[in-house]
């Protein structure tokens, strides 16, 4: 069984958002699973399908028609894909931008994967959609190898941190632990499954980081490069029965700015200069530095 995000949360508890419903949905759009003119589904099988209540999907559905892929929102009616989608140029949100490049990574027969990131939050949601193609069979690549560095847990993170400072019991610290370690365990079930389902080799491997990275980065095969600041910001969250002030990144909304250095296509120096950059940074990380994470 592919433990999905709705079944296995950051917390155990929470279920997708509207904008996770969104970007799934967006996803199918973009890969062309649901195309111009297709009725989507009911909003009762959606809430059945992500295990959410109506109210989250009515407002991932009116992200997508602010985002002009969908038509008939408010109709009686499910909604319909538009007959114009918007073209995927410029930098996106991360929670966009991620899963369609990802798909065309996973088109690989050997499919490689490195990633900065503080939790695999994001990732797992967006690789969602490639293990749904590979059961799918519209994808088999005969190997995918993971790489993850994560932030250690024995550092004193430069952010999330709380207003207050915080101190060796800071529960700011402690959810993100709980985040980091709940989002991996996801991940690695769930890509690692495609071994006894398909038969492909899957390796998934965490690292840990002596410091806290003030970027994301995806490195796709050593052919692209995707890259976005985390953006700091203050804000409240509900915890163990207390509210939480920490100074936090919402990473899903990170801008994403791609570098290709693809064979047969057209790329500037820069861009491939990026990418191979990129990668030496990160090989040369993983090498020296950085050290075996075990998720607890």
């Amino acid at each position: 069984m592919v433990v999905t995000q709705e079944s296995v949360a950051v917390n155990g508890s929470r279920r997708q958002s509207p904008q996770e419903i969104a970007a799934a949905l967006r996803d199918r759009i973009r890969t062309g699973d649901l195309q111009a003119g297709d009725r989507l589904p009911t909003q009762a099988e959606l809430a059945e399908e992500f295990g959410v209540e109506r109210g989250a999907v009515r407002e991932a559905l009116r992200i997508l028609h602010t985002e002009k892929l969908l038509t008939n929102v408010s109709k009686g009616s499910p909604p319909r894909v538009a007959d114009v989608t918007p073209p995927r140029e410029g930098p996106q949100p991360t929670m966009v931008g991620l899963a369609p490049r990802l798909t065309e990574a996973f088109q690989a027969q050997h499919v490689h994967i490195d990633v900065v990131c503080h939790t695999a939050e994001t990732l797992t949601v967006a690789v969602g959609e490639q293990i749904r193609l590979i059961h799918d069979d519209r994808m088999r690549p005969k190997s995918i190898d993971v790489r993850i560095l994560m932030p250690s847990r024995k550092i004193s993170l430069a952010f999330p941190i709380s207003v207050d400072g915080g101190g060796d019991d800071d529960p700011v610290h402690k959810r993100w632990l709980e985040m980091r370690n709940a989002q991996g365990h996801v991940l690695r079930h769930n890509l690692q499954a495609l071994r006894k389902s398909h038969g492909i080799d899957v390796h998934v491997t965490f690292r840990a980081l002596p410091f806290t990275p003030p970027v994301k980065l995806y490195l796709l095969n050593g052919e692209e490069a995707l890259i976005g600041y985390y953006l700091l910001t203050r804000r409240e969250e509900e915890y163990e029965s207390q509210t939480l002030e920490m100074f936090d990144v919402l990473g899903a909304e990170s801008l994403l700015f791609s570098f290709e250095n693809r064979e047969g296509r057209q790329t500037s120096q820069r861009d491939t200069a990026f990418v191979e950059q990129s990668q030496k940074w990160f090989d040369a990380l993983w090498e020296t530095i950085t050290t075996d994470l075990t998720l607890s």
